[in-house]
């Protein structure tokens, strides 16, 4: 590939979606495939290598990754449609391409491995850059943007619902501070700031203390758990009969999102103690493995950020 890259759990990713893309191949005239975040197109080229008719739908905020994407993905010509955009937009790419329903969705979460690694997009606290942080920088706030203009109470907010950082108080006390005092500008002052914050005892365990934050200001830039809230739904919703849905999440806020909406979807409404379930009441989507997933020890040793992804599939029952 153009772009060094190891997507995770790629064998497993494409033995899960196979029944569901076989089913399809054999009853449908043209089969697609969701690839929700296409990212590099790592998962998206096996698949296409493996089933010669298949379409892929790629879709990613990114139009630095979907620029990578198409390269590595040139081989197999129009198979893949690319849209830049979040994909909690399912429906409307669907609907702009003709296309009713898809034999299967692949959701590959978080921040990806391009974008840690390059340091002028303020992803990561082990480099010095702007404070962007965001995954399509063609709009939106910046993380400099959030730090300079949300007020304290709001800061401790997302420092505590998407970082889950129990110092959220005082690091939104520094977060003020700093910024009257124009020494809140790059990476490395909010990575100092951080570790300043915290007491020096409870620095001790837990890795780089400004890795919460950086994960909370990241979520709250790109929106990611409120447009994973509809995007799970939505791929749901556009599910063939014997359609699969795949996701790959790397942290407990995300998974948890996942994990509640596939419970929602393959529970019964039938009351309990009938004996069947009523017609109207059967769940429409049955889980493929109980709970999730982890990656191999294998694996996580070739490919390092397998080592927090949870993997969780389920598929339609019925329209």
């Amino acid at each position: 590939m153009t772009h060094q890259h190891i997507p995770v759990a790629l064998e497993r990713c494409i033995e899960l979606l196979t029944p569901a893309i076989e089913h399809s191949l054999k009853n449908q005239s043209a089969t697609y495939v969701i690839d929700a975040t296409l990212g590099l197109g790592g998962h998206t080229r096996a698949l296409l290598a493996k089933f010669p008719t298949l379409l892929v739908i790629g879709i990613d905020r990114d139009e630095s990754a979907i620029a990578i994407a198409r390269k590595n993905v040139a081989p197999f010509g129009d198979r893949l449609l690319i849209s830049h955009a979040t994909y909690d937009q399912i429906d409307e790419i669907l609907a702009t391409q003709g296309i009713s329903h898809v034999a299967g969705a692949l959701f590959d979460l978080g921040v990806s491995s391009m974008q840690l690694d390059d340091g002028e997009r303020g992803f990561a606290y082990s480099y010095d850059a702007p404070l962007d942080m965001r995954m399509d920088q063609s709009k939106g706030l910046t993380a400099f943007e959030v730090l300079q203009s949300y007020e304290h109470g709001a800061l401790v907010r997302i420092l505590r619902n998407y970082g889950e950082e129990k110092f959220a108080p005082r690091i939104a006390d520094f977060i003020v501070e700093a910024r009257k005092a124009g020494t809140l500008n790059t990476t490395k002052d909010l990575a100092e700031l951080v570790k300043n914050a915290i007491p020096a005892a409870a620095r001790r365990t837990g890795g780089n203390p400004a890795k919460r934050t950086f994960q909370a200001l990241r979520i709250e830039v790109n929106q990611e758990l409120a447009i994973l809230e509809r995007a799970i739904p939505a791929a749901l919703a556009a599910l063939n009969v014997h359609g699969r849905l795949v996701v790959m999440a790397y942290q407990s806020l995300e998974d948890k999102i996942v994990k509640s909406a596939l419970n929602e979807v393959t529970e019964s409404k039938t009351p309990r103690g009938l004996p069947v379930d009523l017609p109207d009441s059967a769940a429409k989507y049955a889980l493929v493995m109980r709970g999730s997933e982890a990656a191999s020890d294998a694996e996580i040793v070739l490919n390092p950020r397998a080592q927090s992804m949870r993997l969780r599939a389920v598929e339609r029952l019925a329209a």
